[in-house]
């Protein structure tokens, strides 16, 4: 064990762990400044509420971060951990919808559960990362009993219907924003397995196939899928300025901070559309407030570090030449990718509201703790990848 430790402070990779440490910490701050407004008047609570509240999701988040950047990586191909980790998916998508919340009066999504003691839990979090260790684990697995150049689609027949139930239990919640990424994901890990091309063509055009028809089913269930908030969504993306009062709220004073923000911003914590005007803030637009407050020097903060975490993820996936670590690297790298990008499109008005949040910095228990899982194990990974790589040059 003092052997393990000692290569593993050896190898750590500190430019990697201090980034996503200096976002959670950039990320903590903006929190403060866009949430006080709403803290007070609709929380009836101290200015630092959601504050508080972050700082514990924090240290409960580094926590898991140090539990799974110790975790060797390899045993997630272990098919008793995966079996485990599939029981804790099932078990968490049946509370949800059994006793979710969030979908009160048809608007939102019912994507959370209660847990005692811990607060609100959103599952939809964790069937990102599942999803990444499953197909990884899977196509692993697949990779030692055959060859890819032998590899059906049909033989990999329980990854995609798992996947199906996934995405589609995700869809029916309804969280659409998690239902893309999630393909996007399956997409990246089956990319990055080192399947053959004409292979990989095959298998994405059985994904395709199921995706068709979850979007058939979801389609004759559009009726009630597509109602309230959502459709609200959807119409207010072609002209927010239409629905201004209404469905158009958000965006447009989305717009508002942006443009206000100029260059150089207000000043932290001078923000005017946190007052009331931007609802909820501290959730997927923080953005906007960080555009209006520290203008172009917060977007290069921002931009800058969910980029050099890309750049990292998909870096150690292409220099390692174990294909269980780079499905699982550029699984993650991808998943930030995606999140960052429907995110961000959402708020300058570039794609449909989503609701998905921002990584490392928008306010949220759930999807800070599983981020910083995923970055220990993300971190594990560069950490063997570094040690095979000097044994190689020895």
């Amino acid at each position: 064990m003092k052997q393990y430790l000692k290569r593993y402070a050896q190898n750590f990779d500190y430019p990697l762990f201090f980034t996503v440490l200096l976002l959670s910490l950039f990320g903590l701050v903006m929190i403060y400044s866009s949430s006080m407004m709403v803290a007070i008047v609709h929380k009836e609570q101290t200015p630092d509420f959601y504050y508080s509240k972050q700082v514990t999701n924090l240290i409960v988040a580094f926590l898991g971060f140090l539990v799974a950047a110790f975790f060797p990586y390899k045993h997630y191909a272990n098919k008793n951990i995966m079996l485990l980790l599939t029981i804790v998916l099932a078990v968490l998508f049946t509370w949800v919808k059994i006793d979710g919340n969030g979908a009160e009066e048809g608007i939102g999504s019912q994507s959370w559960i209660a847990v005692p003691g811990l607060g609100n839990f959103q599952p939809s979090e964790y069937a990102k990362l599942f999803i990444i260790l499953y197909f990884a684990a899977a196509f692993h697995r697949k990779a030692q009993k055959y060859t890819f150049e032998k590899l059906q689609p049909t033989e990999i027949f329980y990854p995609i219907f798992l996947w199906i139930l996934v995405v589609a239990g995700v869809a029916f919640e309804t969280d659409l924003g998690a239902s893309i990424i999630l393909c996007g994901i399956a997409v990246s890990v089956v990319a990055a397995s080192g399947i053959p091309f004409k292979t990989f063509w095959k298998f994405f055009g059985v994904l395709g196939a199921f995706g068709a028809a979850i979007i058939g089913i979801l389609w004759m269930f559009k009726g009630e899928l597509l109602k309230g908030n959502r459709k609200g969504r959807i119409l207010s993306y072609f002209n927010p300025f239409d629905y201004e009062n209404d469905f158009g709220h958000q965006v447009v004073n989305s717009y508002y901070a942006i443009g206000g923000g100029g260059l150089e911003g207000r000043g932290l914590g001078q923000s005017i559309q946190k007052l009331g005007y931007l609802p909820e803030p501290q959730t997927d637009f923080i953005m906007a407030i960080i555009m209006e407050e520290l203008g172009i020097w917060g977007v290069l903060i921002v931009l800058g570090g969910l980029g050099f975490i890309i750049y990292k993820g998909f870096s150690i996936a292409l220099r390692t030449k174990d294909p269980l670590a780079r499905m699982i690297a550029a699984g993650i790298a991808s998943w930030i990718g995606f999140q960052s990008f429907i995110n961000l499109g959402g708020v300058t008005g570039l794609i449909p509201l989503t609701g998905v949040t921002l990584p490392f910095i928008s306010y949220g228990g759930t999807s800070i703790i599983i981020l910083s899982l995923a970055m220990g194990i993300l971190i594990n990974v560069s950490m063997f990848e570094k040690v095979e790589r000097k044994k190689s040059q020895s």
